[in-house]
C-alpha cells in the first residue's frame, strides 16, 4: 500500500503544481494584456505592470525547482510582458563634456506644509530649472522666499511654476482642456540653446473619473505637435505611470526619458514607491542622467533629470 499511495501522492502534487502556475500564468497574461487596453482598465494595469514581472520570476523558480516542463506554461506570458514593459525599461548615464541642463521636478503636496522644504532641498543641489505642481496660495508664496533669490526668473500659473536660474523669454498659461490651468510653457535661454519647458500637474484618476487628466494629454501631445521649438522638455506629474495607455500619444511626439539610475525611476509614493507617475519627457535634448530624489514632507519623489544641450 506505502509503495502504491507515494508516486500517486507525488502526481497529485505535481498536478496540483502545474495547475497552481497555468492559473497564475494566464492571470499574469490577462494583467499584462490590460496594460494596453485604453481607459480605466489600462491605467490600473499599467500601475500593477512591473510587479507582474515578479511574480513571473517567482512562477519560474517554482517551475525549475518542481518539474522543468512546467517552464513551458510560462514562456508566452513572459514574451508578452517583456515585450510590455520593454518601452518603460531602465537606460544608462552618458558622460558629456557639453554643456547641460538639469531640471528638477515635484509635486510638493498642496496643504503639506513641506513646500519650502521640498524648495530648499532641491535648491540646494543646485539644478538649472526647478519645477513645481500642487501648489496652493500658501506653498506657491512659501516655494517663492525659498527660492527666488537663487533662481531670479521664475513663472507661476494655478497650481504649477517654475523657477530658473536662467531668463524666461516667454510664459504661457496651459489649460490643455480643462476650465483651470493646471500647466504652463516657458523657454528657457541658456547661454547654450533655448529650450521649451511644459510643466505639467495632471487632473486627478479616480474610479470612473479619468477624462480630465485624458483630455490633458491628449492636448499637450497636440501642443508640443505644433511646437516649434529646437528642444522640449515636458516634466511633471502626469497621474498616469509610465506604460498608462493615455501616454500614448504623447510619447509619439516626444521620448519618454528613461530612469538611468539602475531603478525603473518610482516616484509615488515616496515612504514606498511603486508607481512612476511623475513622467519626464524630451525632444531634441540627449540624456546625460534620469534620476529620483527625496525632498521635504511630498508624498512624491522629485525626478532629476540632466539633459544634453
Amino acid at each position: 500500500m506505502t509503495d502504491v499511495a507515494a508516486p500517486r501522492a507525488a502526481r497529485s502534487r505535481h498536478r496540483t503544481v502545474a495547475r497552481v502556475i497555468a492559473g497564475s500564468a494566464a492571470a499574469t497574461l490577462i494583467a499584462t494584456v490590460s496594460a494596453w487596453v485604453p481607459g480605466i482598465v489600462g491605467t490600473a494595469a499599467s500601475v500593477v505592470l512591473p510587479w507582474v514581472g515578479l511574480v513571473l520570476a517567482l512562477l519560474v523558480v517554482v517551475a525549475l525547482i518542481r518539474a522543468r516542463r512546467l517552464l513551458l506554461l510560462l514562456i508566452v506570458p513572459v514574451v508578452v510582458w517583456t515585450s510590455a514593459v520593454l518601452p518603460t525599461a531602465p537606460g544608462w548615464a552618458m558622460s558629456t563634456e557639453a554643456p547641460t541642463l538639469q531640471v528638477v521636478s515635484q509635486n510638493v503636496r498642496a496643504h503639506s506644509g513641506g513646500a519650502m522644504s521640498s524648495a530648499e532641498q532641491i535648491a540646494a543641489s543646485s539644478p538649472d530649472v526647478i519645477a513645481l505642481t500642487e501648489l496652493d496660495g500658501d506653498s506657491l508664496g512659501a516655494a517663492r522666499s525659498a527660492l527666488d533669490e537663487r533662481y531670479p526668473h521664475s513663472y507661476a500659473v494655478g497650481t504649477v511654476g517654475v523657477w530658473s536660474r536662467y531668463p524666461l523669454t516667454s510664459a504661457d498659461p496651459l489649460t490643455l482642456g480643462l476650465d483651470w490651468k493646471r500647466a504652463l510653457r516657458v523657454t528657457v535661454q541658456t547661454p547654450d540653446a533655448e529650450v521649451a519647458v511644459y510643466v505639467l500637474h495632471a487632473a486627478s484618476v479616480r474610479p470612473g473619473q479619468q477624462e480630465g487628466r485624458d483630455t490633458m494629454l491628449a492636448n499637450l501631445a497636440d501642443t508640443v505637435a505644433s511646437d516649434g521649438a529646437r528642444a522640449v522638455v515636458a516634466v511633471g506629474d502626469f497621474n498616469a505611470a509610465s506604460a498608462d495607455p493615455a501616454l500614448g500619444a504623447l510619447r509619439g511626439q516626444l521620448d519618454w526619458v528613461r530612469p538611468t539610475d539602475g531603478t525603473l525611476g518610482f516616484t509615488w509614493p515616496a515612504g514606498l514607491p511603486l508607481a512612476r507617475i511623475d513622467q519626464v519627457f524630451a525632444r531634441g535634448l540627449d540624456v546625460a542622467s534620469s534620476g529620483t530624489m527625496h525632498a521635504g514632507a511630498s508624498d512624491h519623489l522629485a525626478t532629476v533629470t540632466t539633459f544634453v544641450l
